[in-house]
C-alpha cells in the first residue's frame, strides 16, 4: 500500500488540466505507468485519485457484495457513478473530465491533499472551508478514532 504525504496547491486551466507538483509526482511515480481512477468522494464535494493498484484492491472488496441485495446494488451504482480512468501526461498534467469538474466545483485554484493511499482533489475554497468546519471537532474525533486502547501497537 502506498502512503502519500503532503498538501499541494496548483491551478487548473480552462480545459480542466492541472499540473501535478513535482514533489507529488515523485511520490506517484510507481503508479504512473498503470494509470489512475478518478471518482467523486462519498462524503465531501471533492474528487479522489486512486492509483490503479489501490483501486483494484477496493474493487475486490466491492465485488464481494451480493448484487441481488438491493442496498448493495444501489451502493455499487452510486459509488462507481462518474468513475473515470485517467493518466498523467508526459508534461505531468492530469485532465479532470467536465462532469467531475462540475461535481467538485473546481474552477482554477486546486488543492491536492494526501489521504493515506489516495489523493483528494479539491477546489481551494471548498478545501479550506472543510478544514475550518472540522477544526472545532477534530480533538474529539482524534480521541474517538485514534485514542482507543484496542491494540498494543504503540500509536499515541
Amino acid at each position: 500500500m502506498n502512503s502519500f504525504i503532503g498538501t499541494y496547491e496548483c491551478k487548473a486551466d480552462a480545459k480542466g488540466r492541472l499540473m501535478i507538483p513535482a514533489v507529488l509526482k515523485k511520490q506517484l511515480s510507481a503508479a504512473l505507468k498503470d494509470g489512475f481512477v478518478l471518482k467523486r468522494a462519498v462524503f465531501q464535494p471533492c474528487l479522489e485519485l486512486y492509483p490503479m493498484a489501490e483501486w483494484n484492491l477496493l474493487m475486490a472488496k466491492v465485488n464481494k457484495l451480493n448484487r441481488f441485495n438491493k442496498k448493495n446494488n444501489d451502493f455499487i451504482r452510486r459509488f462507481t457513478a462518474g468513475v473515470k480512468v485517467v493518466e498523467v501526461d508526459n508534461a505531468g498534467r492530469l485532465l479532470i473530465p467536465k462532469d467531475l469538474l462540475g461535481f467538485s466545483c473546481i474552477t482554477k485554484s486546486v488543492v491536492l491533499a494526501s489521504a493515506v493511499n489516495i489523493i483528494e482533489i479539491w477546489d481551494k475554497e471548498k478545501y479550506e472551508q472543510a478544514i475550518d468546519d472540522a477544526a472545532s471537532d477534530f480533538a474529539d474525533l482524534a480521541e474517538e478514532v485514534m485514542g482507543q486502547d484496542d491494540e498494543d501497537d504503540g500509536v499515541s
